[in-house]
């Protein structure tokens, strides 16, 4: 009987290749049908044509550079560690999968454009399934990329989590360290500027915030019980809500009838971008700025101006708020007039 490992390997790999290629799979049998209606023919051979030229290249790409990889990535450990910040099963989705997606989901619409000569008797929405396949897909190799360290059964904390653990402990050690060597050396301590270091115990404790409730018994354990397994998931839904929402707008008669189609596309592949990277990469908060949040406060804000509120004005504050506080946080705080550590008492 195979063993819990090898099922979930076998599991993990049965569903990223899945995700890998069905999209580009069922794009492209849409392309191919719209591509047909245009030809007016009962004879269906460019439809078939244009079907096995989509599984003939989801088979190509598998078996030279999906397989391979994979195979390199198992049987190499001591390559697989040096891979640093990056993740290549991400990266061959995003290029191999979505990429042409995408593409084809242009052609499609122009395909469509093309039939009896006119656009207005295109559909009043583009169907919604075949960008939410693409965007399913590599959400599901997301959660399984970040999943494969931890343990499916038990409640077995990962490596990541026990690091994170002892670094906390270690940085709550130091800061009672250095306040009580401040409390030893008060003439020195009064004469230096406060900062969080020299300031008495309960003010380095008003910083962490008010304190949250614990429960030991009862049906409120039962519910305080938090696995970050699970909010793996959730996590990695609300990561790319703003890119779902921004290929939904893609679907208005006003974006996919006109030339804003290609924009919306293009500045959605490039935010997709950044699932390349590794979740705990010091570049991924500005990269998620420069990639996603400022180019998508010109495009929004471009509809708006255009095409009126077709994209929802909370996602424009949602960008410009999160490109402002980190500009702000990161940069002008480390200049002088804003440079003033305070703590507030409430």
């Amino acid at each position: 009987m195979a063993s819990g490992k090898v099922i979930k390997l076998l599991v993990f790999e049965l569903l990223e290749f899945a995700a890998f290629s069905v999209p580009t799979l069922v794009i492209m049998e849409q392309f191919a049908a719209a591509s047909q209606r245009t030809k007016h023919s009962p004879d269906r051979t460019h439809y078939w044509l244009i079907v096995s030229c989509s599984i003939a290249y989801v088979a190509v790409v598998s078996l030279l550079i999906w397989v391979p990889i994979k195979v390199v990535l198992y049987k190499k450990r001591h390559l697989y560690k040096k891979i640093i910040g990056w993740r290549p099963v991400l990266m061959m989705c995003v290029v191999l999968t979505t990429l042409p997606s995408f593409s084809f989901s242009i052609a499609v619409t122009e395909v469509k454009k093309n039939i009896n000569g006119s656009i207005n008797l295109l559909p009043d929405s583009l169907p919604d399934l075949p960008v939410s396949l693409v965007l399913l897909s590599l959400i599901v190799v997301d959660i399984i990329e970040k999943l494969r360290i931890y343990p499916l059964r038990g409640g077995q904390m990962s490596y990541e989590e026990n690091d994170i653990h002892i670094t906390s402990l270690q940085q709550i050690k130091t800061v009672t360290e250095q306040v009580a060597q401040g409390d030893e050396n008060t003439p020195s301590a009064q004469a230096a500027k406060p900062t969080a270091v020299s300031q008495p115990w309960h003010h380095v404790a008003m910083m962490a915030g008010p304190q949250e409730p614990s429960f030991h018994s009862g049906i409120l354990r039962t519910m305080s019980h938090r696995d970050v397994r699970a909010n793996l998931l959730l996590q990695s839904f609300l990561t790319w809500s703003d890119t779902i929402e921004m290929l939904r707008v893609a679907g208005h008669p006003a974006v996919y009838k006109t030339g804003w189609l290609y924009p919306v596309y293009i500045f959605s592949f490039i935010s997709l971008l950044r699932m390349v990277f590794t979740p705990k990469n010091p570049l991924l908060s500005s990269l998620g700025v420069l990639l996603q949040d400022l180019p998508f406060i010109f495009l929004r804000l471009s509809l708006i101006i255009a095409l009126g509120t077709i994209t929802p004005v909370l996602g424009l504050c949602k960008n410009v708020l999160v490109t402002v506080s980190y500009i702000y946080f990161n940069y002008v705080t480390k200049l002088r007039p804003f440079s003033a550590f305070e703590t507030s008492p409430f």
